[in-house]
């Protein structure tokens, strides 16, 4: 890493060179500079991370230096050197935006630690700047891979709805890439600096929603041993993305709402106002328009959230989408692997190419994986695939004629028996691979009879 660079300014030559050699031997690049001038044009000519100036010079004092940096590069970490007993000057830095203040003479030993807190915020804010940027590109909307034009529908939606401060509903199946295009629209707007902070409304249990959207206070209820941010603040200036909203407590509905209206809340067990700026984008995986009817969820609160609603096609309806998705997490997985697989067979690519992903994306991305964790060649074949996607169980047939009722309950017996059988009878991960809770796959298991 590239040593951090220290700009000295004192008018007494003196101690100019005692510092500069003090920082030498710390490894810092050394500039120095004999008045406030002086000190500018190093400045504009040279990268600079630290400034350590006097506070009394002729022509320019510290603090007026200090003004002219801040206006110039407001990144410079400024450290004041102040004659003993000038606190008031000291306290005025401080107020100004200097990062510290030490006092002459110099205890080197002070300096060092002084020095140390703020390279450990630079470090800090270098990282965060790197995250960032990793981020942005990472989820960046030419970063997401498709070549169909239903996705090409999606993303140009999300591209526009990115730059604004509506509300997104993004609908669709599980497992299609709804927080990935969540994220995309995050770090395509104006709020990209800010948190993004996604919660899953179906892993928290009920009597805990409140408490994990909007914090609590301490000895709010049994087992708050302490404060606790919630999820809205947390994103304050950023985006909160509530991963299946559908599932929000019918009791805590109208608590959400008035947040979103209000752009205030109280935590529970707490009186004052909380003010959050926070932008919402919402996913479903469920019929929000029966549960409306059925009284599951809110008219009101569904139509804050439909401001701009766009729909994730399943994989299954963008077949163009699959060798380029497969090809990418064949790339991926073979590297983090440490394998040297160039590609697949042709009778897997045609299997890949026919089968029917009930759980979209993220099964293509498992079944890929498991085949580059299980191949022994440079090519995967067909028998690295799992069976499910060889052999699939026996199921029951969609009637071609028959009610409408007929015909979903057979579709709903064809989806639950291929989602167990894919989770090896665990319902907890069927559930998952259909986007319903555990419970309501119980029932359906249930009403149909399924063993």
């Amino acid at each position: 890493m590239k040593p951090y660079s220290i700009l000295v300014v004192d008018d007494e030559a003196a101690q100019r060179d005692i510092l500069s050699g003090y920082f030498r031997k710390k490894n810092f690049t050394v500039y120095t500079a004999e008045n406030g001038s002086a000190a500018l044009d190093v400045i504009s000519n040279r990268t600079i991370d630290i400034m350590l100036t006097d506070m009394r010079m002729p022509e320019m004092t510290g603090l007026e230096l200090q003004d002219r940096v801040n206006s110039v590069n407001p990144d410079i970490s400024v450290v004041m050197m102040t004659a003993f007993g000038s606190i008031e000057d000291a306290v005025k830095a401080m107020k100004n935006g200097a990062d510290d203040y030490i006092q002459k003479p110099i205890d080197l030993s002070y300096l060092d630690v002084v020095m140390q807190k703020i390279l450990k915020s630079k470090r800090m804010m270098r990282e965060n700047r790197e995250l960032r940027a990793e981020l942005q590109e990472r989820y960046d909307f030419k970063q997401i891979i498709s070549t169909s034009k239903p996705m090409e529908k999606v993303l140009n939606i999300a591209g526009r709805a990115a730059q604004s401060k509506a509300s997104v509903l993004l609908r669709g199946e599980s497992g299609t890439g709804k927080e990935v295009i969540a994220r995309a629209i995050h770090f395509g707007g104006p709020r990209s600096n800010k948190p993004f902070v996604p919660v899953n409304v179906a892993a928290i249990p009920e009597n805990l929603f409140e408490s994990e959207l909007f914090g609590h206070e301490k000895g709010a209820f049994t087992g708050a041993i302490a404060q606790r941010r919630g999820r809205f603040e947390q994103a304050d200036g950023g985006t909160l993305f509530i991963d299946e909203i559908g599932d929000i407590p019918v009791s805590s509905q109208v608590k959400f709402l008035r947040v979103l209206q209000e752009k205030s809340f109280s935590r529970v067990g707490g009186a004052s106002n909380i003010q959050v700026d926070v932008r919402i984008i919402a996913a479903t995986s469920q019929n929000l328009e029966q549960m409306l009817e059925q009284g599951g969820f809110r008219e009101d609160l569904f139509y804050r959230m439909n401001v701009v609603s766009i729909h994730i096609p399943p994989l299954r309806e963008r077949r163009q989408d699959i060798p380029l998705l497969a090809d990418h997490f064949l790339r991926k997985f073979a590297e983090e692997e440490g394998k040297s697989i160039q590609t697949f067979s042709r009778e897997v690519f045609d299997i890949l190419m026919k089968y029917s992903y009930p759980g979209n994306v993220r099964e293509l991305e498992n079944i890929v994986q498991r085949s580059v964790v299980m191949t022994r060649s440079d090519l995967i074949t067909t028998d690295d695939l799992p069976p499910n996607v060889m052999n699939l169980p026996n199921q029951p047939a969609i009637p071609s004629i028959g009610s409408l009722e007929a015909q979903v309950a057979a579709l709903e017996q064809n989806l639950i028996s291929h989602a167990l059988y894919q989770a090896q009878g665990n319902q907890s991960r069927a559930a998952e691979t259909l986007g319903m809770t555990e419970r309501k796959l119980r029932y359906k298991i249930k009403k149909y009879g399924m063993k």
